[in-house]
């Protein structure tokens, strides 16, 4: 089972405009309302690909509500520790040339009794997961390493956590060894202060990560694919051209798809391009973090791994 970890879940609403002039009043030509948040699209991509999953984090006030009501709705498994304060909402607005502007709200503060309500539920429910996935961002009112707490109860609980954060939430969580890791190419620039312009760059951050403990790290690099090591191994997967209709989302399906080939016990070439297959996948849907089963077998067909380099 995949326990998902949303801990700043939000109500994202997604507009689509002919062009973002600046300063200048606009109409969206569509408009959606869905209950985002990485964690509940790692949910959204296992409950599609038939894997058994629950979702779990903080919810609260009228947003929560809002998305609680979502996700019955869609039958998503859930079990969230309710707080006082207000989930946050968040904007996306999407232009035919592919790009997004996001807008993210900072999101609610946790209180104490609230954070440890969490760790309470969070040991509870260890024992029932296969893989853990903590993904997005920490709300307010926790401390920067509360992520490492919780993999650091994962380690103890013999079940693998991967990570999928950014910036300082990233940088001190890694002591803790986390599974995975997967940065983008601007997120790793930032954490590391170097730049990646080549796949062979990118290849040496990721033997870095190995060396530094992380078994499985990852590097994406959006249209052109990723960047893995495994075991001393580095590996470059390759995608076939997609029509993007909406890639908000598409690290998180990438990340499910890891959490689903791990429960399955797919070899660690398999597991990347299904995972890869699920990422593409999320491209070609108008709704953020979902995938359509059909698109992920033919998607997965079609994409490639190769080995780049061994660590002696």
């Amino acid at each position: 089972m995949v326990l998902a970890l949303n801990l700043n879940c939000s109500l994202d609403k997604i507009y689509t405009v002919e062009a973002l002039p600046h300063g200048s009043v606009v109409r969206a030509s569509s408009t959606e309302n869905t209950a985002g948040g990485k964690g509940l699209h790692v949910a959204n991509v296992c409950s599609r690909m038939g894997e058994d999953y629950l979702v779990t984090g903080f919810l609260g006030g009228h947003t929560g509500a809002w998305i609680t009501e979502i996700l019955d709705e869609k039958g998503i498994r859930q079990d969230f520790v309710t707080i006082r304060g207000e989930t946050r909402a968040c904007i996306n607005i999407g232009t035919p040339d592919g790009r997004q502007t996001e807008v993210l709200e900072a999101g609610p503060v946790i209180s104490p009794t609230e954070a440890e309500e969490f760790r309470t539920k969070y040991r509870e429910l260890l024992p029932t997961a296969d893989v853990v996935v903590g993904a997005g961002s920490l709300p307010q009112g926790l401390p920067r390493t509360f992520y490492a707490e919780l993999i650091m109860l994962a380690h103890t609980a013999g079940k693998h956590f991967l990570l999928d954060t950014s910036g300082a939430t990233l940088a001190d969580s890694l002591p803790a060894k986390p599974f995975l890791i997967k940065p983008n190419r601007d997120e790793i620039e930032a954490l590391t202060g170097r730049r990646i312009s080549t796949p062979g760059e990118a290849a040496r951050e990721v033997c870095a990560f190995m060396e530094k403990g992380i078994l499985l790290p990852v590097i994406s690099l959006g249209s052109d694919g990723s960047i893995a090591g495994w075991q001393g191994h580095v590996y470059r997967v390759r995608l076939p051209h997609m029509h993007v209709i909406n890639a908000v989302g598409s690290g998180d399906a990438f990340v499910a798809g890891i959490a689903i080939g791990l429960c399955r016990g797919y070899d660690v070439e398999k597991m990347l391009r299904f995972a890869s297959a699920c990422g593409a996948a999320n491209v070609l849907e108008a709704e953020s973090g979902t995938v359509s089963p059909q698109n992920v077998e033919e998607i997965f067909a079609q994409t490639c791994i190769e080995e780049l380099k061994t660590i002696a």
